[in-house]
């Protein structure tokens, strides 16, 4: 059984939040350089956060242009889908004056990103209605109709409110469009591994439980910056089960696929689905937790269920 996300999916006016969908390059540009000039022209801010090869189209196709546009590789920026909310969209709306509209070109599911990696993709995607709802802001979601899957197509029909069709400039309503009902949907169990490291902590070995963590990732082949990541996500993610799920946990350390992943599971229910992903104001104590953990691993998954919160970290060797 999981537990039922709070309901913060509501009206989203002024917010917009068109899929995109094109089948090659020119259809690309076609939907997305226009949408930058007309931008530009109205005086509204403009970021283009998309993958690489996207990025120099757009770029080139911009000229000059391109100088007045934030441009981010979203492959390095967003590579845990996790950190884009906060990281990359909401940290450049924040960043203007109040009230202005923002426009962005954003592009996080592109092929190539893996099944493991999807869940969080899908769910940052239904995401983005909650964390901009109200808010006087258009986010423009590119999607590849000749290289993505179906169900992943069907996915961006429910987790976007209007649609553009390829081949089309014109914004269609999605019959099927329930945000929330897409972060249920991949709310997904994260099974033990049965041959991971396992250390049971509480309060008294908090201390023990990152020194165990850290031990085990440097032996898996951590180093440097990486292992210094690690050490900070679980000192945060340890902590946060002994003051906010229960008073005590269970860590687990492993390797896959070349990443060394890392999972803290407790008895927490976490009922806020925008934890980790939302800015904190300078002059808030705490809160900062999880969303630390998503600026710094490569790739954050997390599990709500009524037994309790689980949160799995991946870095890569």
């Amino acid at each position: 059984m999981t537990a039922p996300v709070a309901e913060p999916f509501g009206p989203l006016d002024p917010f917009v939040h068109p899929a995109l969908f094109y089948r090659d390059e020119a259809e690309y540009l076609d939907g997305t350089v226009p949408f930058v000039r007309e931008g530009l022209a109205a005086g509204e801010p403009v970021a283009v956060a998309v993958p690489g090869k996207n990025l120099a189209l757009i770029r080139d196709a911009l000229g000059e242009a391109a100088g007045s546009v934030r441009l981010l590789d979203m492959r390095e920026a967003g590579r845990n889908p996790g950190r884009i909310i906060p990281g990359v969209l909401r940290a450049f709306a924040d960043a203007q004056p109040p009230g202005r509209r923002v426009r962005i070109i954003g592009e996080p599911i592109w092929a190539g990103r893996s099944d493991t990696e999807y869940p969080a993709c899908v769910q940052h995607e239904a995401l983005i209605n909650a964390a901009f709802r109200g808010r006087t802001a258009t986010i423009l979601c590119p999607y590849d109709v000749e290289q993505l899957p179906e169900h992943v197509l069907a996915d961006a029909y429910a987790t976007h409110p209007t649609v553009i069709p390829s081949g089309s400039r014109l914004e269609q309503g999605s019959d099927v469009y329930a945000p929330g009902d897409v972060v249920d949907r991949y709310n997904e169990a994260l099974p033990p591994v049965p041959d991971a490291l396992t250390f049971a902590f509480d309060s008294g070995s908090l201390s023990q439980a990152r020194h165990v963590a850290v031990g085990e990732g440097a032996r898996l082949g951590l180093t440097g910056v990486k292992l210094d990541d690690l050490a900070l996500a679980m000192a945060e993610l340890t902590t946060n089960s002994v003051v906010h799920g229960g008073g005590s946990g269970v860590l687990r350390v492993w390797t896959e696929d070349g990443y060394v992943v890392c999972e803290v599971r407790d008895e927490g229910r976490l009922a806020d689905v925008l934890a980790g992903r939302r800015p904190v104001p300078r002059d808030q104590r705490g809160g900062r937790g999880l969303l630390l953990v998503n600026l710094i691993a490569d790739l954050v998954r997390l599990h709500r269920g009524d037994s309790g919160t689980t949160v799995r970290c991946w870095f890569a060797r």
